[in-house]
């Protein structure tokens, strides 16, 4: 009896820990889910994209209130984490994630209302974290060594800005047609800029200096992930301009960009899959769940998608064999990485629950 009266008090002492050491970069699982889901539904799976749509929106609601009180609670861990070069970035998931989660509900349900609220809510947050982060980064006095302070996760600044270019594209518009275009037209060359501006760094450091198992964390799969966004960008507004309307002008130059970014993203996938058997096969690093692998999940589902799209707006349907594999694969990480992580939590809350 007594410890059902300790269960309240314990539960919101274990929701402030949770808060308190709440990984920025946890809105990764949305954004993995949600590519996953949106994958799903272009090829025909719509029972999996409901699934994962009820999942992600679960994920999305209890990863919004941990970062709620985290706001309110521990403004602090806030501020060090925004300054921090390394987990700095992940706050960028969460305007990835909450962009991407617009795109379901427009793309699954067609439930235009609620994907122009996602679409506001992006757009304010790419606002403040983009320019809160960058600014945070750039006046620290103490700066780390290069390769210390940047990774794969400073890729999400560019995800986060080609999702919103994504969601600007898709849902409708109540002014003219010609000013939310050319926003998503902006947004596609602000994401692409970044990317050809950190990947330059991002190489360097993959190929000049040491680099160890420990080092060689999952978000580097993003590298490939940046660029199948970018992918899934171009070709939205592909078909779009197809339409007939201000993008028409831009075709040509969209159909050449696309293609070079899904190529990129092509190429990306053996180099990464060759340094994961490295860490794991010959430099014996131990694999476990760490929040940080669903940056795996993301890649191999938005590159699905992308493809998908890319298949429809260049109209190179001898590509949609690609897709029909590469959508095993991420319903193969999203599964094992969610087992993982509910083992994870379910191990650390009844070690909290026992003490």
């Amino acid at each position: 009896m007594s410890n059902l009266k300790a269960l309240p008090g314990q539960l919101v002492a274990l929701l402030a820990t949770a808060a308190k050491g709440l990984f920025p970069g946890y809105f990764a699982v949305v954004m993995a889910t949600g590519a996953t889901s949106i994958a799903s539904s272009l090829l025909g799976y719509r029972y999996i994209a409901l699934f994962l749509l009820i999942a992600n929106c679960l994920a999305y609601l209890l990863l919004c209130v941990l970062t709620l009180v985290r706001v309110i609670r521990f403004p602090r861990s806030i501020v060090n984490d925004m300054v921090d070069h390394a987990r700095g970035p992940g706050f960028f998931t969460l305007v990835a994630g909450t962009c991407i989660l617009g795109s379901q509900f427009q793309v699954l349900l067609d439930w235009s209302g609620v994907a122009i609220a996602f679409w506001w809510a992006g757009l304010a947050l790419w606002s403040i974290i983009m320019y809160l982060f960058f600014i945070a980064v750039t006046t620290r006095r103490e700066k780390p060594a290069l390769d210390a302070g940047i990774n794969g996760a400073w890729l999400l600044a560019s995800v986060s800005t080609q999702s919103l270019a994504v969601l600007t594209a898709l849902v409708p518009w109540s002014g003219p047609e010609d000013l939310r275009l050319f926003l998503g037209l902006c947004m596609f060359m602000i994401g692409c800029m970044l990317y050809l501006a950190i990947i330059t760094l991002i190489f360097y450091r993959l190929t000049f200096l040491r680099l160890s198992a420990e080092t060689l964390s999952p978000p580097y799969w993003i590298n490939m992930g940046a660029v199948a966004i970018a992918t899934l960008a171009g070709s939205t507004l592909i078909i779009r301009g197809e339409q007939g309307n201000l993008l028409a002008d831009f075709l040509p130059f969209l159909r050449g960009f696309t293609l070079f970014f899904w190529s990129v993203a092509s190429w990306w996938i053996p180099l990464l899959i060759g340094l994961t058997l490295w860490r794991h096969l010959i430099q014996r690093h131990r694999l476990s769940y760490d929040p940080q692998l669903w940056s795996v999940v993301f890649p191999l589902a938005m590159y699905t998608t992308g493809t998908t799209r890319l298949v429809e707006a260049l109209d190179l349907n001898f590509l949609l064999v690609i897709p029909g594999v590469t959508i095993w694969l991420a319903w193969g990480t999203w599964i094992i990485t969610s087992a993982g992580m509910w083992y994870h939590f379910s191990d650390l809350t009844r070690r909290r629950m026992d003490f």
